[in-house]
């Protein structure tokens, strides 16, 4: 016969060891979905007044609520932008805390199933961002996906555009994340050249 308490005993152990589903996983910042979804091409000037922000989270179960709840890249409409930012920043390059800084453009190649590639390193950038696998964490300010004719990008905001070698850590660390090639280079643009010309050049490239 088995000894009551030894049944007592294993029963509690299975017991400690249920996941408590009431417990949620805090991240370390508060993140923002923004949304932009322009009924036509924008203007510098007009950038910003379709924006909208759709929801803020803080733990890693807000986070796959929200985004099991809302379309996926591949399924929004051609000239509409996905932005993912710390709670407090606006994605705009005049927002103080981007002003001084820029992004990493990384182009979704345009062969084969290029859609599944988006949704993929749409997903692969936020969880990285998120889960803080960046090593200079505090220069992320927000990932972005752009949905457009010409081509499909993710966009990898960053705050200190002059740190040369805190750029290029990141620019790596977003290509080993996407999974891209050492072949295949990204390049990083200036928000500052861009409000005082509307365009810039790449000034690091990885």
């Amino acid at each position: 016969m088995s000894d009551p308490k030894e049944e007592s005993r294993e029963e509690g152990e299975v017991d400690s060891l249920e996941p408590d589903f009431s417990k949620k996983h805090p991240l370390e910042n508060r993140w923002t979905l923004w949304f932009d979804n322009p009924n036509q091409k924008q203007t510098q000037k007009q950038y910003g007044q379709s924006l909208r922000s759709v929801y803020t989270f803080d733990t890693v179960e807000d986070f796959w609520c929200l985004y099991n709840n809302i379309r996926t890249p591949s399924q929004v409409n051609v000239g509409a932008t996905y932005y993912l930012f710390k709670e407090g920043i606006e994605p705009k390059w005049e927002d103080a805390k981007n002003l001084k800084g820029g992004c990493w453009t990384a182009p979704v190649p345009g062969k084969g199933d290029s859609k599944k590639l988006l949704d993929a390193w749409w997903l692969n950038s936020v969880l990285a961002c998120i889960g803080e696998q960046f090593t200079d964490g505090d220069e992320i300010n927000g990932i972005a996906v752009v949905i457009r004719t010409r081509g499909d990008r993710i966009e990898l905001w960053t705050r200190t555009a002059s740190n040369e070698a805190a750029q290029t850590m990141v620019g790596k660390q977003l290509k080993q994340f996407l999974d891209i090639s050492d072949s295949q280079k990204i390049g990083f643009s200036v928000f500052e050249e861009k409000i005082a010309s509307g365009k810039a050049k790449d000034r690091y490239m990885v």
